[in-house]
């Protein structure tokens, strides 16, 4: 298949940098949704967007909805449709629904839009910044390319519609939100959206990768559970009553240190962070609060078990030695999961017959946790197939840093990548 061509670059080249310029992270995508529920909608796509596309359950780290009015006034104040503004109703995220009438199987492909909370280089040598498109809201970065992956996923949508009469099945879009901090991945995945798919394809660009090369799977998904801690004691005169105070910053500071003990597992690499200790409010004053921001990790759900409930014992423990209450919130999870096999050796296959991939590059080994790991997951579990591959890109720095930017080719191949490898399987070769 030959790749988007001159014109269709263009397009989708000055949209990817419409995105980076209007970064939003995880939870407070409503420019984003909105522009991309707008393009699929005239693509001819019947779409949802928010509440409709999620488990607000299963959904974790969502700023206040105080804070959420804020950035939804940011949306609309830089030019958000409102009407899709008001279908969202307070959350982002869209998927995009083609039923092509014909027999066939349910195809889902997976293209996360939020950004990363850095603030980007505003300096010449950056050339988001040099070419005024770099971002335009405080703290929020496209850092990781997921500008890139909305994108992709909306050339795909257009490719896929112009062959809708060769299609069968049923072709679902997903656009999650809050993919940073795995919270948006579950709440996606246990609306149902997963439950009748046959063949299910998520990518990531760049990752090590250089232009003109895909890897066909990505493994080693970290599992990892992000939660909040909150100790709270009670106030007291540091020289005048110590005693009739409780410490929460000695509960926390007890808890970060004996967390930092628990012991690395036999069966496979285990990982735990506190990432976030505050407390205090003055130096003649015993802390009466104290906020830990903790995060567990392992090869595998049991290992993520083991490090997890340790440190549950641990929390709660330096709660009780201190005379301290403590609250727990989950922020963010996700589990193991593994590409299968035949359905990467599509994606290598059909690669070598895409225009401006040249290489096939080695499995890529993620040493990290990605939500989308809830939704292979749910598809293998039902029998069927499912695949995370790297599109390779250049960048100009490493992914998070504030000076992250791509090779803007991976916006030709890549959208003709997916569409191959959706006529492939619909057509059931």
């Amino acid at each position: 298949m030959t790749a988007l061509g001159e014109e269709k670059l263009r397009k989708y080249t000055e949209l990817r940098r419409e995105f980076h310029a209007h970064a939003e992270t995880g939870w407070t995508e409503f420019w984003t949704t909105a522009r991309i529920a707008g393009i699929l909608e005239r693509l001819g796509y019947d779409v949802l967007v928010g509440r409709d596309v999620l488990d607000l359950d299963s959904v974790m780290g969502r700023p206040s909805d105080q804070e959420i009015a804020g950035f939804v006034e940011r949306a609309l104040g830089q030019g958000a449709d409102p009407g899709w503004i008001k279908k969202m109703d307070g959350y982002t995220g869209a998927v995009a629904l083609l039923d092509t009438g014909k027999p066939g199987p349910v195809l889902a492909f997976r293209f996360d839009i939020d950004a990363v909370d850095v603030s980007e280089a505003q300096d010449e040598k950056h050339r988001p910044f040099r070419e005024g498109f770099a971002s335009m809201n405080e703290n929020a970065m496209h850092s990781c390319g997921h500008d890139a992956h909305a994108v992709i996923g909306l050339a795909l949508a257009e490719l896929l519609m112009e062959k809708k009469d060769t299609l069968g099945g049923v072709i679902k879009l997903i656009f999650q939100p809050a993919e940073e901090g795995v919270r948006g991945g579950k709440a996606i995945t246990a609306r149902g959206f997963l439950d009748d798919v046959d063949f299910f394809l998520g990518a990531h660009i760049g990752m090590g990768i250089p232009t003109g090369s895909v890897s066909p799977a990505c493994g080693d998904f970290l599992c990892t559970t992000k939660f909040d801690l909150t100790y709270k004691g009670k106030a007291a005169h540091a020289g005048g009553a110590p005693n009739e105070g409780r410490n929460a910053l000695l509960a926390a500071a007890s808890a970060t240190l004996a967390l930092a003990g628990i012991p690395p597992h036999k069966d496979g690499a285990t990982r735990i962070n506190v990432g976030v200790l505050q407390a205090g409010s003055g130096r003649n004053v015993i802390p009466s609060r104290a906020v830990m921001k903790v995060e567990t990790r392992g090869l595998t759900m049991e290992l993520n078990s083991y490090v997890y409930d340790r440190a549950m014992e641990i929390v709660s423990g330096a709660a009780s030695m201190y005379g301290v209450e403590m609250t727990m919130a989950k922020m963010g999870e996700a589990v193991d999961a593994l590409s299968d096999e035949d359905l990467a050796g599509i994606v290598r296959d059909r690669a070598a017959t895409i225009s401006g991939l040249e290489r096939i590059a080695p499995p890529v080994s993620l040493g990290g946790s990605e939500d989308v790991s809830w939704m292979m997951r749910a598809v293998q579990k039902r029998g069927g197939k499912a695949v995370y591959f790297v599109l390779g890109t250049d960048i100009a720095a490493g992914h998070h840093n504030e000076y992250f930017d791509i090779d803007e080719k991976v916006l030709d191949y890549g959208p003709a990548l997916f569409a191959e490898l959706a006529l492939v399987l619909a057509a059931g070769k």
